[in-house]
């Protein structure tokens, strides 16, 4: 069971940015995330919200050995070609510890960001098609060093992406997905799966329906693994905790951790993530026991 963290990019980084990231290397998580969001929900929206990939690249020079990555980058705001040079320029910069956390997005702020007025919002039937060229698109870019591509939503022409990412083949994909063809894109091109839980079980449900629903989409991960024709064993299982019915409950004592982890490592999960508490917002939580949480709750879970 690996221990991991999300440190949303709220604060500037000469005014405590830089330690939060360095902090998460001293505490020994295995890796450090953020949200890679033009704006996130109330009440992020009307307060600070620094980029993604210029957070990374200065966490990537302020640490030695923390992995590094976003949770998750979606098509909402960005376009294959672009990402892909940014990705690659991060991962050599990090000296290949970058892991790409990739979703299908939502319909947010950083959705309607760089739409007319009059436009209208993609529906869920196309937010999956542009998922999916965009995960088949950057997928090519990270991995060939000149790429031409013609989709509907998506294109390059003659793409030089040289010298190409540290990691090889390429840096490795997070793929978030819950439904049948997100599952499919994580078991197509994915190193990694994350979930949240169920949204709809988050809003009515107990802790222990959502275990019980995070189980179902396991079995459908391996479903869709086997038509792949790939073993799920070698996809990594994240969860990203915050959003199931237990809310911050876990975060408030080492044992509450512990029993939450275990129930999830049951399940198959080999990498929990936790957000850095922020005070007065849905992820507050006593910062002392967060730190105890890094170091003996992830010494009980054999966290490496």
């Amino acid at each position: 069971m690996r221990l991991s963290t999300v440190i949303l990019p709220v604060q500037r980084w000469s005014e405590g940015g830089r330690e939060l990231w360095r902090r998460a290397e001293e505490l020994g998580f295995h890796g450090a995330y953020t949200y890679d969001h033009l704006s996130w929900r109330v009440p992020f929206r009307d307060g600070p919200w620094f980029g993604a990939v210029p957070t990374l690249t200065a966490a990537a020079a302020a640490t030695s050995r923390l992995r590094l990555g976003t949770l998750v980058t979606s098509p909402n705001f960005r376009h294959p070609v672009t990402l892909a040079k940014e990705l690659i320029t991060l991962d050599d910069v990090s000296g290949g510890r970058i892991t790409l956390g990739i979703g299908a997005g939502g319909s947010g702020f950083d959705a309607t960001a760089l739409r007319r007025a009059d436009e209208e919002a993609w529906t869920p039937r196309e937010r999956a098609d542009r998922f999916g060229e965009f995960v088949e698109l950057l997928d090519r870019l990270l991995t060939q060093d000149a790429v031409t591509y013609e989709g509907k939503y998506y294109s390059a022409l003659e793409a030089h992406n040289i010298p190409g990412c540290v990691q090889r083949p390429r840096l490795p994909f997070a793929v978030a997905a819950t439904g049948p063809r997100g599952l499919r894109l994580a078991a197509r091109h994915g190193q990694a799966w994350v979930t949240t839980g169920d949204p709809k079980v988050a809003a009515t449900g107990t802790a222990a329906d959502s275990v019980e629903a995070i189980a179902r989409q396991v079995e459908a991960l391996g479903k869709a693994c086997a038509e792949a024709g790939r073993d799920a064993g070698e996809l990594r299982k994240i969860l990203l905790t915050g959003f199931t019915p237990d809310g911050a409950g876990p975060l408030a004592s080492v044992d509450a951790f512990v029993d939450f982890a275990g129930q999830h490592a049951a399940l198959g999960f080999d990498e929990i993530v936790v957000h850095w508490p922020i005070p007065d917002s849905i992820f507050a939580a006593d910062q002392r026991v967060f730190e105890r949480i890094a170091t003996e709750g992830a010494a009980q879970l054999g966290s490496g």
